[in-house]
């Protein structure tokens, strides 16, 4: 193979689950084992029947266990054209054949039949023993296999996180989620919103909740990368009754909370706003979708944003 990437930078970030998977199944995981083989004394009449029975566009021809060859059903019609029916097949089988490995990864096969144009892989050993065949088909049922165990491992996952609350019997009990967040760390602002967002759906919030939570946090997300010294943490507990986000740094404070409050009002530099951020709506956006928010700052001790969202039992 080039140099060159099966995947772009760019276009890695857009990679679905279904592509992602043909890097990390096997050909042995989707391939046909045992399949219908044909041996080199078979006639064309013989393989004419055991394929038209077997509802397959074509077969291995193998000797001794050997792949020696790969007959289709282009062959057969040439055999019928020609009247030669009853000739070995080792006489119309395509010999140059094209394997691939069962420890091999899906993509090679894939990257196989794109540059080739056959209809199957016969599936070899080191030894160069026939162990199975592979068709597109086996790999879209193999990938479809797969997807349906993720279904069904993440349905177990969201069941399990859903119940945490139900399952685990004390005086109180809660999940704290934390994050350490850096001063103008703009390529990763919104990771931890984003991921807490997702950890509450897990643990069966509302999508409404959800969403509320990670406007809130992201804004506080974005406070401290904007607007601290050098950073700070997030910190999310969830009960069963409410969730209690929280925002702190070791500096510089706000000099005027209530201005502070106000819709527009900004201290964020010329640099950040050009960059699209620090309009001076963070505070409004979380006030708005939560039911406390409480501020405490100074200068000597840095900010402190404490914000709480109270649920019902039809919440979590």
């Amino acid at each position: 193979m080039s140099n060159q990437r099966f995947f772009s930078d760019s276009s890695a970030a857009r990679v679905t689950r279904t592509e992602e998977l043909a890097y990390e199944l096997s050909i042995a995981q989707v391939m046909t084992r045992d399949p219908l083989t044909l041996s080199v004394d078979m006639t064309m009449r013989d393989a004419l029947d055991l394929i038209g029975k077997s509802k397959i566009s074509g077969a291995p021809v193998a000797r001794d266990g050997e792949l020696i060859g790969v007959l289709s059903t282009d062959d057969l019609i040439r055999s019928l054209r020609d009247g030669r029916i009853d000739r070995k097949v080792t006489e119309y089988m395509t010999h140059e054949v094209f394997t691939v490995r069962e420890t091999d990864q899906v993509v090679e096969a894939l990257k196989m039949f794109a540059k080739t144009k056959v209809g199957r892989l016969p599936v070899v050993d080191a030894e160069n023993k026939l162990i199975g065949i592979l068709t597109k088909g086996d790999i879209s049922n193999g990938v479809l296999n797969a997807l349906q165990r993720d279904l069904e491992a993440e349905e177990l996952i969201r069941y399990r996180a859903s119940h945490l609350f139900e399952d685990i019997v004390s005086d109180r009990t809660s999940l704290i989620l934390r994050y350490t967040i850096k001063k103008d760390d703009f390529l990763h602002g919104g990771a931890a919103s984003n991921r807490i967002k997702k950890a509450l759906l897990r643990l069966g919030a509302s999508s409404q909740v959800a969403r509320k939570c990670g406007i809130a946090v992201y804004e506080a997300e974005m406070n401290l990368i904007i607007h601290t010294n050098h950073g700070g943490y997030l910190r999310v507990e969830v009960e069963q009754n409410r969730i209690v986000m929280e925002a702190y740094d070791d500096g510089p404070g706000i000099p005027d909370i209530n201005k502070a409050r106000t819709p527009g009002f900004s201290t964020a530099s010329a640099d950040v706003r050009n960059k699209g951020f620090g309009a001076g709506m963070g505070l409004v956006n979380i006030n708005n979708c939560v039911d406390e928010m409480v501020i405490k700052s100074s200068v000597e001790n840095g900010t402190n944003l404490h914000m709480t969202i109270s649920l019902d039992k039809a919440s979590l």
